[in-house]
């Protein structure tokens, strides 16, 4: 018994947080159920020192008590099978961390099963991707405190490092919080990456820049508010030549987004709970349109509208998309932080919102100098309902709105689909708004339904006979 954890499940991710964890100076067991991917591992990296196992009751014997094993593998049945095969060869007290993406629902069950087995369960999400699981992962884990003490040393070490040196995980809450935490993550990057390419077809489509003047234009961006690994890396790809023709490789890309889920969930859970969040909705429906690509090649034969037009200057065109990219990207986020404020409540997380937005600020792939301000305004009021309504952002949105306005217009007037700068503007203005028209939309549903309403004047509830109610002359 001489290692310090286990790491079942070698594709890639789970390769490199194995070997980000040996370097860190720990002892790593090593599984995978295909042996020759295990071998494959270890022979290829022999400074790692990886122990592996070709079965699980190897893996099992090898570790310290109580035994800490960590699942990268694919969500859903496959997280069970393991589990199920594990369970005999445990004793309680004994720690299993799911690292993948599991859906925060799976996760609960998970986690009361083990619990009531007497075994200790971590659903954890980890963000960053490949690099980032090897250099320095943003690590989000929920489930029994006692448990996070236990893998602490090892998570504090291979985590990613905040601009303040602080490490990029933390204990977020009880069950299932850390992957609902990893799913809201996911939909705030959904949201994220749909604006950035909004901002691209208005500055390539509409306004006629080339992907050089575009990698100038993202890597300018990077040096200022919205300096991100998002918009780093989108400067990376616009610089990118494609060896076979010549062009810039992303013009030779397919234009269909693909999604794994996490998506989609955020917007599922978010009807479940009542919390709008229009711009990460905007985001998951924009990659749906983009599969239907044999349709639209037919629609575009069809169906005709406006076209862009542009001859102004390109400079200003660059500031007014990136100052509707930022207000928008301030929208993207509120409704995400609101989400989790309601997700805490209805599950009882009890999440802080600045700690979560503080382990976001370093290797996750939202990383980004914009999650310090939004780590500021949760510590400044730790139960803030919105972004907006936090000085510092209500400022800046303000400050960007007309220019918001501008690239909208622009993107309407050019035929340019901008659905996410689109929903994040009508968010904003319905969310300032102290009356919006949903009093007729109680009174229709009051008049076909009985549904009732409430007054503006008075208190109850009430109904109205409408067909022989008096009307206006």
């Amino acid at each position: 018994m001489h290692n310090d954890i286990a790491v079942i499940g070698l594709a890639v991710m789970g390769q490199n947080l194995a070997r980000n964890m040996a370097s860190r100076g720990f002892q790593v067991g090593v599984y995978n159920r295909t042996t020759a991917k295990t071998e494959e591992l270890v022979a290829a990296h022999p400074e790692a020192k990886l122990d592996p196992a070709s079965d699980l009751e190897t893996l099992v014997s090898r570790l310290k008590r109580p035994r800490r094993l960590m699942l990268m593998v694919k969500a859903g049945a496959a997280v069970d099978a393991v589990i199920q095969e594990l369970l005999p060869l445990l004793e309680p007290g004994d720690i299993i961390i799911d690292g993948g993406n599991s859906f925060f629902g799976d996760t609960e069950r998970r986690a009361k099963e083990l619990e009531a087995a007497g075994f200790r369960f971590l659903g954890t999400g980890v963000s960053g991707g490949e690099e980032g699981a090897l250099h320095g992962p943003s690590i989000m884990p929920g489930g029994p405190k006692e448990a996070y003490a236990e893998v602490a040393p090892i998570f504090e070490a291979i985590a990613g490092r905040a601009p303040d040196g602080s490490p990029c995980v933390a204990y977020l809450g009880p069950r299932s919080a850390g992957h609902y935490v990893k799913m809201v993550h996911n939909g705030i990057e959904y949201g994220d990456m749909q604006l950035i390419a909004e901002a691209y077809d208005l500055l390539a489509r509409g306004g006629g820049l080339s992907a050089a003047e575009l990698a100038q234009v993202f890597s300018d961006w990077n040096s200022g508010e919205l300096k991100s690994f998002l918009i780093e890396i989108t400067a990376d790809i616009f610089r990118t030549i494609d060896e076979q023709t010549g062009a810039p490789l992303v013009e030779r890309i397919l234009d269909t987004a693909q999604q794994k889920g996490t998506g989609k969930w955020t917007s599922q859970n978010s009807f479940d709970l009542g919390i709008p969040i229009p711009t990460i909705n905007a985001a998951v429906e924009a990659r749906m349109l983009s599969a239907l690509k044999s349709e639209r090649e037919r629609a575009a034969q069809v169906l005709s509208g406006a076209q862009p037009s542009f001859s102004g200057d390109k400079a200003k065109l660059v500031a007014t998309v990136r100052a509707a990219l930022y207000a928008a990207k301030v929208c993207a986020y509120a409704q995400g932080m609101a989400l989790l404020q309601a997700a805490s409540r209805e599950y009882e997380y009890d999440l802080d919102l600045g700690t979560v937005a503080a382990i976001w600020r370093a290797g996750c792939i939202i990383r980004a100098v914009f999650l310090d301000d939004v780590t500021a305004a949760f510590r400044r009021k730790a139960d803030l309902a919105n972004l907006l309504l936090d000085d510092f952002f209500a400022s800046a949105v303000q400050e960007r709105a007309d220019q918001w306005r501008e690239a909208v217009r622009l993107g309407v007037e050019w035929g340019i689909a901008t659905p996410a700068f689109s929903s994040a503007l009508a968010y904003y203005d319905a969310y300032r708004s102290a009356r919006l028209p949903a009093n007729l939309i109680q009174a229709q549903r009051d008049y076909f339904g009985a549904h009732t309403y409430e007054r503006i004047d008075g208190s109850g509830v009430h109904h109205t006979d409408w067909p022989t109610a008096p009307k206006a002359e």
